[in-house]
């Protein structure tokens, strides 16, 4: 039977909290000081410690080295205040997750039936890293440059904690696959993985896909309807694109991060929920906060874990290899096989992959389909090589007055962008370094906004879009 050790010097707390943790099948022993912990820990070695960090003589961390000394004990933090910085404590000194006074016993629950032991994360991620070296993968991601190896020692760092993870990168480069791999490698790998893009949803309905709705909220509502917090119950939510998410629903999803719990839409009623939060956007942060498109205090919330992903430009030695992985899908899922000939990888290579992964991917498709035998020759593939952005060739400079608002700034670049690509609004998005479905909300948002003179003024409606 797995063993518990509570240590709280508030003996109420302890003990409700221990007789809680029985009933999941636990044996329970408590204690209310760092001398009185440390006897436990000599008595029995329990599989979870969890700790508060206000004790009588001295702080909880104390205690966190002698439990992790042991081996296969997990360490879950009782804090008072939710907070960046508890985060940030809790993920540095190898905690699996904290929790916040008053205890929710949902989350609770979750923690206990998610243990899992340190020596067995560990053998897993010396198999990752063994298929690394071998294969040229890491779980669903594959390259081995330098960038990417940064990204796999913070992905295995994060994935064993529930703190929350901030993912940047340019649309097209993984971020959905980085999230995937963090949920895949964590705790709650058995429960829900739920991706939701938010440029994705209309601004009237992400209310109600996210946190639901009551029968009779609205017009239509003919049903209750579960939200995606509700679904993913237990396991992991992915947030992408989240400076799409109206300024009015940051405000929401920042209550749920700091209480843990929200209300459907038409409803007074609290539901709690055990949904660990993974966010990640295109655009650089601070501009976006900057811009108006996402609340800092919000951002601080998120980014508990930054993961920055690097474009595909940055690690060019590996599209060969990431290129020969999608044709080895692709052969195999059509029944042909096919190989790129050296001089078709060498001009892959040379590149620039405005649209990073999800073009290269795109292109070996193409490059597939048009092949007329089983070797991939150059022709086959994109023209220009050697062009430091496609679509930029010869394009006019844009000057743009210091001091504009870098919304305005970020209005006349797309715009500007947008003419020179003839109107093609994929090749665009490519430039732009953005989805296609965000290019199109921000040119619906243009629409609807005076255009701004040089002054900074009104100059009329906003040019066709």
């Amino acid at each position: 039977m797995a063993h518990a050790l509570v240590v709280d010097d508030e003996a109420d707390a302890a003990e409700m909290m221990a007789a809680l943790i029985a009933t999941e099948g636990f044996t329970v022993a408590t204690a209310g000081s760092l001398k009185d912990a440390r006897r436990q820990l000599a008595l029995q070695e329990p599989d979870v410690v969890l700790l508060d960090l206000m004790l009588p003589d001295g702080s909880g961390m104390q205690l966190v080295e002698d439990a992790k000394a042991l081996g296969n004990t997990e360490v879950v933090l009782i804090t008072g205040h939710a907070s960046l910085d508890t985060s940030i404590q809790a993920l540095r000194l190898g905690a699996a997750d904290y929790l916040v006074k008053p205890i929710n016993i949902k989350q609770l629950t979750g923690i206990l039936s998610r243990l899992i032991k340190p020596s067995a994360l560990q053998a897993e991620a010396s198999d990752l890293m063994g298929g690394l070296e071998r294969e040229g993968h890491f779980g669903q991601l594959w390259g081995r440059s330098a960038p990417m190896r940064r990204v796999y020692e913070q992905i295995l760092r994060v994935s064993g904690t529930g703190v929350t993870v901030f993912i940047t990168g340019e649309s097209g480069c993984g971020k959905e696959v980085v999230a995937s791999t963090v949920h895949d490698l964590s705790r709650r790998r058995n429960r829900p993985f739920l991706a939701v893009n938010c440029g994705a949803i209309s601004p009237h309905l992400m209310e109600s896909e996210i946190f639901g709705h009551e029968k009779g909220s609205f017009t239509g509502a003919d049903r209750q309807h579960q939200g995606f917090f509700e679904r993913a119950c237990g396991g992991t939510l992915f947030l992408d694109e989240i400076t799409e998410m109206p300024l009015d629903l940051q405000v929401k999803l920042l209550r749920v991060l700091e209480s843990g719990t929200f209300m459907r839409v038409g409803s007074t009623q609290v539901q709690e929920t055990d949904v660990r939060i993974i966010a990640a956007t295109n655009r650089p942060p601070q501009e976006a906060v900057a811009a108006g498109k996402l609340r800092e205090d919000l951002l601080y919330r998120l980014n508990v874990f930054p993961i920055h992903l690097p474009p595909l430009r940055d690690r060019l030695d590996d599209v060969p290899l990431i290129a020969e992985h999608f044709l080895d899908e692709i052969s195999r899922r059509e029944g042909q096989v096919k190989r790129f000939a050296p001089q078709a990888l060498q001009r892959l290579g040379a590149y620039h992959w405005p649209g990073n992964v999800r073009e290269l991917r795109n292109i070996v498709q193409r490059a597939y389909v048009m092949a007329p035998d089983s070797i991939i020759v150059d022709e086959c593939l994109p023209s220009s090589p050697d062009a430091p952005v496609q679509g930029l060739e010869g394009a006019p400079v844009l000057q743009i007055r210091v001091g504009t608002p870098l919304a305005e700034a970020e209005r006349q670049l797309t715009l500007a962008t947008l003419a020179h690509c003839g109107r093609h609004k994929e090749r665009t998005a490519a430039t732009l370094g953005v989805s296609l479905k965000t290019l199109y909300n921000r040119l619906k948002e243009y629409a609807t906004v005076p255009e701004q003179d040089a002054d900074g003024g009104s100059g009329g409606s906003a040019p066709r879009v």
